[in-house]
């Protein structure tokens, strides 16, 4: 990260991973990696309520994670910017790592 990034964009970053340190939230970004979903198809897959994953999207299209388009009666939602996989491929990388070895620890 650049050192001399000025407030406005470090807030801007930390919004992003505010949104993104939702688990729902994450499980919406997942999703959306195949492809672009209606909110009735991530409401059917996240077995949750249609104002629940309503109020999620909302946060993740304000933050620019996800872009949104109306096709008929329905909106359909997708990823912005699929460069945010790398960075969720390196933290669950990490981590598996570090469960790794702690289990090796244990025994």
């Amino acid at each position: 990260m650049a050192k001399d990034l000025p407030p406005a964009t470090i807030e801007l970053i930390a919004q992003r991973f505010r949104a993104m340190g939702e688990p729902m939230r994450l499980r919406i970004l997942m999703a959306l990696r195949e492809g672009e979903r209606s909110v009735t198809e991530l409401v059917e897959q996240q077995e949750t309520s249609q104002a629940n994953i309503s109020k999620h999207l909302q946060v993740l299209t304000a933050c620019g994670l996800l872009t949104r388009r109306k096709q008929g009666l329905n909106v359909l939602y997708a990823i912005a910017d699929p460069g945010i996989f790398s960075m969720c491929d390196s933290v669950c990388g990490s981590i598996k790592k570090h469960l790794d070895t702690q289990a090796k620890l244990l025994g």
